[in-house]
């Protein structure tokens, strides 16, 4: 037990006896921060994630799921069931919305929606959605609320009620934390609560920048990245194809795509060694190649850690006797960052990177790595940004182990997922009698066997970025004055041949129906509370 963690977190001492098992599944939902949909092993990756690996393989890999390519719409989206431009948490013209937008009241989370069925829920670590945690239905929470320092956040809150800062120099590491809270809520759980199922949302910092790690897990990978970004992508993509992913192409490296928002004086702080472009690797100075292989080992090492943490999650829930009950889902926001900025407390050029006084961003570089085998970042709507992992693992649940689901799925789906579970159907006190019907589609038909789910299409929206898939067709726009692209995604899922020009009628239909469901949508935000 960390120094740390005493002085922030008031720890169970006491044993805990094993929980009774639960006739609703308990529900582990663990979200990652800017990681992408080639950065754990059972993905392709080269990080270490045994435990993430082996809930895979006792679990089910979806290989076409998707986020809605930003942290606050996803999580506003993970937690109703609906479009964030449907609960103003992301942009409608005219409504207050956005990042700083606030849902309907017809729009509660989870925790609310399951109440109903007896469920206790859990926090800890991230949030970016309106409200607070326990004012919007959690028991316990901790909220990470300072993204830019893992080693001494400046704002954070147990149970809402804010914390003092954490000085540097402490044994603090925000990863760390948010499984030590998850760790002790469970605990209290089993001790007060042990005939109730749990709802535990694990939601991770990392590894969104600033780069921070700890210096024995950068040690892992400090060498790791010297032979470039384009190895190592080849390396990803081969391994993605002997894991039995669907054959596709691996998409051309975007050379002149940088940032999606430029931060020059960033550029000038962080020296000769950056770069924003994703050029040949052999084309960097010597300079570049060693600082860009050390912000991928920091990366890297983030998401070890994060797999190191989760597992300690999972040996409580073993200890409690709930593991083969508790339904595991594991996912990400958005696809890999290609951001370059620095913020927070500055970064100091002569410190150790993934330090506390360093603040290094992946760039677009390594985002096109960890995006493996797709097309663009974070932010952007093409497959690279909105395509995450999911591994659904649930002993009781799930016979058909090790599995690939190559059914679209959507964020918006996990509420649905989760309330057909808990065998709820939801009330006028949870979801008010004007409240539009959820889009999302239950993903329990796809724990026995992949099969198509009914739904006319899946929508993206953001910053300019548009983008609409129906079955294997997808159009996609990149910025408010993109052009629409026509891909079929069934043979070219990595967006590399467009079918605009050879395929009009099919154009002009799906367009169409993507502005019809943006005027709906921005229709519902804009109704009263």
């Amino acid at each position: 037990m960390s120094l740390l963690l005493r002085w922030t977190f008031c720890l169970l001492i006491c044993s805990v006896a094993p929980i009774v098992a639960a006739a609703r599944p308990n529900i582990l939902l663990v979200l990652a921060d800017d990681l992408g949909y080639s950065d754990l092993g059972c993905y392709g990756s080269e990080i270490a994630t045994p435990h993430l690996d082996a809930l895979a393989a006792g679990g089910l890999r979806f290989t076409q799921f998707y986020n809605s390519g930003r942290c606050w719409p996803t999580r506003g989206s993970l937690l109703t069931g609906y479009y964030a431009q449907q609960i103003r948490r992301d942009q409608v013209p005219g409504v207050p919305s956005g990042s700083r937008g606030t849902r309907p009241a017809w729009a509660p989370l989870l925790p609310v929606l399951l109440q109903p069925a007896g469920y206790r829920s859990y926090h800890s670590g991230k949030w970016h959605i309106d409200s607070m945690p326990i004012a919007c239905g959690f028991d316990r929470s901790y909220y990470l609320k300072d993204q830019g320092r893992f080693f001494n956040p400046l704002v954070h809150y147990e149970d809402d009620v804010k914390l003092p800062a954490v000085p540097k120099g402490t044994s603090f590491y925000g990863t760390t934390a948010i499984a030590d809270h998850a760790i002790v809520s469970l605990k209290q759980h089993a001790k007060e609560h042990p005939d109730a199922p749990f709802f535990q949302y694990l939601a991770f910092t990392a590894p969104h920048f600033p780069l921070h790690a700890l210096p024995e897990d950068i040690a892992k990978y400090r060498d790791r990245y010297r032979s470039g970004w384009e190895q190592i992508r080849a390396e990803r993509f081969a391994k993605q194809q002997q894991l039995g992913f669907p054959a596709v192409a691996l998409s051309d490296v975007e050379r002149t795509l940088g940032p999606p928002s430029p931060f020059p004086k960033a550029m000038e702080t962080l020296g000769d060694g950056e770069v924003n472009l994703p050029l040949a690797w052999e084309a960097l100075t010597d300079e570049q190649r060693a600082f860009q292989a050390n912000k991928m080992a920091v990366h890297a090492a983030m998401i070890d850690r994060i797999d190191q943490e989760l597992g300690r999650v999972l040996d409580q829930i073993r200890s409690m006797d709930a593991f083969e009950e508790t339904l595991i889902l594991f996912l990400s926001d958005n696809g890999a960052s290609a951001e370059i900025m620095v913020r927070a407390d500055g970064h100091d050029p002569q410190a150790d990177p993934g330090s506390a006084d360093s603040y290094l961003c992946l760039g677009p570089g390594w985002s096109t790595v960890s995006n493996t085998p797709f097309r663009r970042h974070k932010t952007w709507v093409h497959e690279g940004g909105i395509a995450t992992p999911l591994i659904v693992h649930w002993p009781e649940g799930i016979a058909d182990r090790g599995a690939l689901r190559h059914t679209p799925g959507h964020v918006i789906d996990i509420a649905a997922t989760l309330l057909q579970l808990a065998e709820i159907e939801p009330s006028p006190t949870s979801r008010a009698a004007a409240a539009p019907s959820p889009p999302g589609k239950s993903l329990l038909p796809l724990f026995s066997q992949d099969q198509s789910l009914d739904r006319e299409c899946l929508w993206w929206s953001h910053e300019g970025n548009r983008g609409l898939r129906q079955g294997d067709l997808k159009v996609v726009a990149a910025g408010k004055a993109g052009a629409w692209e026509l891909y079929n995604l069934a043979d070219d899922r990595s967006e590399q041949h467009d079918l605009a020009d050879r395929q009009p009628a099919d154009l002009k239909r799906l367009v169409a129906l993507w502005e019809s469901k943006d005027r709906e949508f921005s229709k519902t935000a804009r109704q009263p509370q």
